[in-house]
């Protein structure tokens, strides 16, 4: 798939960690596009870039050169505080360890980013009902993190990284802590949000899981070595 503005558009993108005296290059000139409303696969062994990669569509690292468009947007160059607006406000994050506030319940856990964003307490609260409603999660409410099983935990993340409506969803290892029979329940939530227009990106180490997805992207040495897209 490939429009004239890609939601995302990354240019010469680099990456560098230092180590002692060491250089080390998680990212290497990397260009990528992703159209609207994308699924892709982010693949590669451990080292590989993967999750740098990740970090930085999500504007929680930096590259140290190159640009990073978002809708068009240069986004390497907003400040600390426009970056967080834009995070919080286009960006969803599903993590394989759930990364639920444990004093806080379901529904509050899924409110949080509406409370960051300013809503009024009324949408709020219309929204997470909504949310709750549609994972299945009603009957959990007002249950904490450790109150739910691993599936559930994740539905919550979902719901949570979604309750803004984010144009693109990251999910790092999203069935890495999950059984198989849940791992699938969750993989099927992702698509469907996905098939409703949200942009995917899953990165993963698993080949079957990274085979649903309709672009492949291979990563290695911090460089992209494979996509799909251009075979």
């Amino acid at each position: 798939m490939t429009t004239s503005a890609p939601l995302i558009e990354l240019s010469g993108i680099e990456r560098v960690f230092y180590l002692g005296d060491s250089e080390v290059h998680a990212l290497h000139q990397l260009d990528l596009a992703i159209a609207a409303g994308e699924y892709v696969a982010v693949m590669g062994p451990s080292g590989s870039g993967k999750s740098t990669l990740l970090n930085l569509l999500g504007l929680l690292d930096h590259p140290n050169s190159g640009t990073y468009r978002l809708e068009g947007r240069d986004v390497t160059t907003l400040t600390l505080e426009e970056q967080a607006r834009v995070r919080r406000e286009r960006i969803g994050f599903v993590f394989q360890s759930f990364h639920l506030v444990p004093r806080l319940t379901a529904a509050e856990n899924i409110a949080l980013p509406m409370i960051l964003a300013g809503i009024a307490p009324a949408e709020r609260k219309a929204r997470v009902a909504q949310a709750l409603d549609d994972y299945g999660l009603t009957n959990r409410a007002d249950h904490r993190p450790n109150q739910l099983s691993g599936g559930q935990r994740q539905r919550v993340a979902i719901a949570r990284a979604t309750i803004m409506q984010p144009a693109v969803l990251l999910a790092d290892e999203p069935t890495g802590n999950l059984d198989r029979a849940t791992g699938e329940d969750v993989m099927r939530l992702l698509e469907e949000l996905n098939g409703q227009g949200v942009t995917l990106i899953v990165v993963t180490h698993d080949a079957a899981l990274g085979a649903r997805a309709r672009r492949q992207l291979r990563m290695e040495d911090g460089e992209l070595r494979h996509d799909s897209a251009r075979q």
